[in-house]
């Protein structure tokens, strides 16, 4: 991943990043907020900017905010001073990280901002043979389309052909199509210059541009306006984009895979899409089978998530129950890997066995506890972890959630923004642990900012 860290290298904060780089982190310097804008507009992205808390939190992520730069940022400051850590996160940062830095608190943000896990299982004969494709193109510079349901591992995929290619020491950049909207696409993918459209305080390249030397995914791809596409194809065909309000091409050098959960042929036969873009993008197709069809893969995948939230969370090592195994096995996972890994991750939470009991495999649709007792337990849970990760563990952490006298609604409020402070704001992975949509994720978190806008 790539960290960006702003303020002085003097001191303690020096050494964070040389933690950092030790856990494989890729890590920038800059002085200042201007700098630091100025290394983003320039396409020297970053996964997760840490700064000094002595300098101006809020108007750093007000600015990232107005310039759509998705960068979840973390304080560092000396000490454990409660205060200013409180200011830190109501500023807006996702994390306070005393300094001197602990290397295994460092780590633990790292990872949970990253999620950079590119290991594919795959044991079961129908991965086998995608994989050993995957192994033989990956070295190449074709592009790829890799297709399959929601959540069969497209964008793990993705980051597992670039660590595999000539392109591995160069940025891998990903951008989600149907998440940006229409009209804000072409300036996402292209870059602009200063003054182009309203809102263009600075010239920016895109994503082309900061994948240069890498490879850039784009996810999601069938969701792209028909308009835009006919500029896709040629930044496929010729190598070169143009910045929106640029003066001449700008020549790019990349590695192009694309991601889609749709059947693009049907799409193109719909004319949603067209039809030579799906021919550049179909060079290599990889097709991702969903998990219901690699039956063999589904425990060991289940043990690789059970071990990875175990540690994440501080928790003890467990193995999964025979009865747990047989239940995760009589799933047929419509969510893929995706619902599995979000299964696994609430079980860690809410098992109270040696063994990750059956009773802890909470899967939608089958015969599950009393719901009270669920959102009780996973919410007393998510807390819990959040309060220790956030190191200010409360004395009777333990002590069940007062609910009596509260609504439904209210306590759904709590239990989704909690986990959301447990996963550092990152939306999609909140939205996995909860079990819902990151579209309806989105909408009750509009719909709390509506309610705070009408009692403020």
């Amino acid at each position: 991943m790539r960290l960006m860290i702003i303020g002085s290298l003097s001191g303690q904060i020096s050494t964070a990043g040389k933690i950092a780089i030790g856990r494989g982190a890729k890590v920038t310097h800059t002085e200042d907020i201007e700098q630091a804008l100025g290394a983003l507009r320039s396409g020297r992205g970053a996964d997760l900017i840490m700064m000094d808390v002595k300098l101006d939190i809020a108007l750093l992520i007000e600015q990232l905010k107005n310039e759509r730069f998705a960068v979840p940022v973390v304080a560092c400051g000396i000490g454990t001073d409660a205060p200013t850590a409180v200011k830190a996160i109501k500023a807006g940062a996702k994390e306070y990280i005393p300094l001197p830095p602990n290397a295994e608190l460092i780590a633990a943000v790292l990872e949970a901002i990253a999620e950079e896990n590119n290991t594919m299982l795959a044991n079961d004969p129908a991965m086998k043979s995608v994989l050993n494709m995957a192994d033989r193109v990956a070295p190449s510079d074709a592009t790829i389309l890799i297709t399959g349901e929601s959540g069969t591992g497209k964008e793990v995929m993705s980051r597992y052909i670039h660590q595999k290619s000539k392109r591995a020491g160069g940025p891998f950049i990903s951008l989600n199509c149907a998440a940006i909207p229409e009209n804000l696409l072409e300036s996402e993918l292209f870059g602009h210059e200063k003054g182009a459209f309203t809102g263009a305080v600075a010239r920016r390249v895109g994503k082309f541009e900061e994948a240069n030397g890498g490879t850039l995914l784009l996810d999601e791809v069938s969701e792209m306006h028909p308009s835009l596409q006919a500029k896709l194809l040629r930044a496929i065909q010729e190598r070169v984009i143009d910045r929106i309000g640029g003066k001449g091409p700008v020549k790019v050098d990349i590695r192009l895979i694309a991601t889609s959960n749709r059947d693009l042929e049907s799409y193109v036969k719909e004319g949603n899409f067209r039809e030579d873009l799906y021919h550049r993008l179909n060079v290599i197709n990889l097709a991702l089978p969903p998990l219901r069809d690699r039956p063999s893969d589904i425990v060991s995948l289940a043990e690789m998530f059970a071990e990875k939230y175990g540690e994440q969370n501080d928790l003890p090592k467990k193995k999964i129950s025979a009865a747990a195994a047989a239940r995760l096995k009589a799933h047929d996972w419509p969510g893929n890997i995706r619902e599995l890994e979000n299964t696994m991750h609430r079980a860690v939470l809410m098992s109270q066995e040696n063994e990750i009991e059956a009773a802890a495999i909470l899967i939608s649709g089958k015969k599950q506890p009393a719901p009270e007792q669920n959102v009780v337990q996973t919410a007393q849970a998510v807390a819990q972890t959040a309060e220790k990760a956030a190191g200010n563990p409360q004395e009777e952490a333990s002590a069940p959630l007062p609910l009596v006298g509260r609504t439904v609604a209210d306590v759904e409020r709590e239990l989704i923004l909690s986990t959301l402070d447990h996963c550092l704001g990152n939306r999609t992975h909140a939205a996995n642990i909860l079990g819902i949509s990151i579209r309806t994720l989105r909408n009750k978190l509009k719909e709390y900012g509506a309610q705070e806008m009408s009692h403020g």
